[in-house]
C-alpha cells in the first residue's frame, strides 16, 4: 500500500473524538514495519472524528495487538510524533471483528497485507490499485523533479492537467476490471472508500455479490459512498452559487467607519470579493502578494475584504497590522452572505464583472488566481 495519499487523509483528521468502540469483536494486528520508535497509538475513526484506544509497544520495528470493534470500521496507527504533528509516520488499516492482519513493510515506501482471508482479499486489490496508479506517480515524481531544477510551476502544472485525466481513466478502467473478476471479494467491499471518486464507488458496489453487497461491509462502504455524495451534492449546490455568469447577490455591510457598503454601489466595476479573516493563516499569507497585484492592475479592479467569523476588534486591529489599502468590511454572524455566496473555505476569492455577474472562483491561496488576473487585465 502507498502510504502518501492515505497518511495525508488520515493527518487532516486528528481531532480526538468522544464515541467509543464497541466490545462485540476482536481484531488482531501484527508485524513489522521499518521507521517505526519505540511506541505506536493506534486510533479508531468514528464519523470523521477520531479516539485514542491504544498505545502498542514496539521493538525493533515489531509490533502485536488486539484491539475490540462492533463493527468493520478504520484504525490509523502512529507514532506518538505524529500525533503531536513533529513527523509523519503511521499508515491506515480496516479493522473488522473476528479477522487478523500481518502488516510488513516500510512506511517511507510501501507497506502490505496478509493474515486471515479478509485481508489476503483487501492486499490483493490494494496491489492491484497500486499497480494501476503506478503511472500517474511516475508522471507525479517526474513533474515534481523537473520543477525543482527550476521549471515553471503553471509549465508543469498544465502538461500534467493534459496528461493525468487518460492516465486516471486507464487506472479506473484497470480498477473495474480486477472488481468484475472478484465480486465475492469482502477486501474489494471495504476498499471501495478508497476508490478515486463518487462513481467509481458506486460502479463497485453495483458488481458485488449480493452476499457480499447485503453482508457485514455494507454498513462501512455504504457510509463512504452516502458521505461522497453530501459532498458532491454540496459541491454541486456550491457551483450554483459560485459558478461563472451568476448573478452576484447584493448585500451591505459596514465598513471600518460604521458606515454601510453595499455591493450595487460598486457596480460598473470589476470587483474581487475576498473572504477571509485574521484568524486565517493562508489568507493573511497571501496578502503580500494580494498587495502586489492590487498594485499592478490600480484602477482596473478593486477589492473588497470580507472579514468572516471573528470580533470587530480583532478584524480592525487585523487590517491595521497588515495595512490593507482596499475597501474592508465586517460580516458578523446573522448576516446571510456566506450561505448567498456559498462559502465554505477561507479565503475564497471571486472575481465579478462588470455587470454584477461572477467571473470566476477561486478557493484557498492558489497561484492560478494571480496568473487569471494576468490573463484578464493585462
Amino acid at each position: 500500500m502507498q502510504k502518501t495519499i492515505l497518511l495525508s487523509a488520515a493527518m487532516t483528521l486528528l481531532t480526538i473524538g468522544a464515541s467509543a468502540a464497541g466490545n462485540n469483536g476482536k481484531t488482531s494486528f501484527k508485524g513489522k514495519m521499518e521507521g517505526l520508535g519505540d511506541s505506536l497509538i493506534v486510533l479508531s475513526f468514528n464519523n470523521n472524528r477520531t479516539q485514542p484506544i491504544d498505545t502498542v509497544a514496539v521493538k525493533d520495528g515489531q509490533f502485536d495487538f488486539t484491539i475490540s470493534v462492533s463493527q468493520p470500521q478504520d484504525i490509523y496507527i502512529c507514532t506518538p510524533g505524529t500525533l503531536r504533528r513533529k513527523e509523519r509516520k503511521g499508515f491506515m488499516a480496516v479493522a473488522v471483528p473476528g479477522e487478523s492482519a500481518v502488516i510488513n513493510g516500510d512506511l517511507s515506501k510501501n507497506y502490505y497485507f496478509s493474515g486471515s482471508k479478509f485481508y489476503q482479499q483487501y492486499d490483493a486489490i490494494d496491489r492491484a490499485n497500486e499497480a494501476a496508479m503506478r503511472p500517474i506517480m511516475m508522471l507525479q515524481d517526474s513533474l515534481t523533479a523537473r520543477m525543482k531544477n527550476g521549471e515553471p510551476e503553471s509549465k508543469i502544472m498544465e502538461e500534467y492537467d493534459k496528461k493525468e485525466p487518460a492516465l486516471l481513466k486507464t487506472a479506473n478502467n484497470q480498477m473495474l476490471d480486477f472488481i468484475a473478476k472478484n465480486t465475492n471479494s469482502e477486501g474489494v467491499a471495504a476498499y471501495i472508500p478508497r476508490l478515486s471518486n463518487l462513481e467509481m464507488m458506486k460502479k463497485a458496489a453495483g458488481m458485488l455479490s449480493d452476499e457480499v453487497k447485503n453482508g457485514r461491509m455494507k454498513p462501512y462502504y455504504q457510509h463512504a459512498i452516502d458521505d461522497a455524495q453530501r459532498r458532491a451534492d454540496e459541491a454541486a449546490a456550491q457551483q450554483k452559487k459560485q459558478g461563472a455568469g451568476v448573478e452576484a447577490p447584493n448585500f451591505t455591510l459596514n465598513d471600518l467607519n460604521g458606515k454601510p457598503l453595499s455591493l450595487a454601489s460598486l457596480k460598473g466595476k470589476y470587483v474581487l470579493l475576498d473572504f477571509w479573516g485574521t484568524w486565517c493563516i493562508w489568507c493573511v499569507r497571501g496578502i503580500p502578494k494580494m498587495k502586489e497585484y492590487y498594485n499592478k492592475y490600480k484602477g482596473k479592479y478593486e477589492i473588497l475584504s470580507i472579514d468572516c467569523n471573528e470580533t470587530q476588534d480583532k478584524w480592525k486591529a487585523g487590517v491595521k497590522k497588515y495595512e490593507l489599502p482596499w475597501l474592508n468590511v465586517y460580516c458578523p454572524n446573522n448576516a446571510t452572505v456566506l450561505e448567498d455566496y456559498g462559502i465554505t473555505g477561507f479565503p475564497t476569492k471571486i472575481l465579478i464583472g462588470p455587470d454584477g455577474k461572477i467571473v470566476k472562483t477561486f478557493i484557498g491561496e492558489d497561484p492560478a488566481f494571480y496568473e487569471f488576473l494576468d490573463e484578464q487585465f493585462k
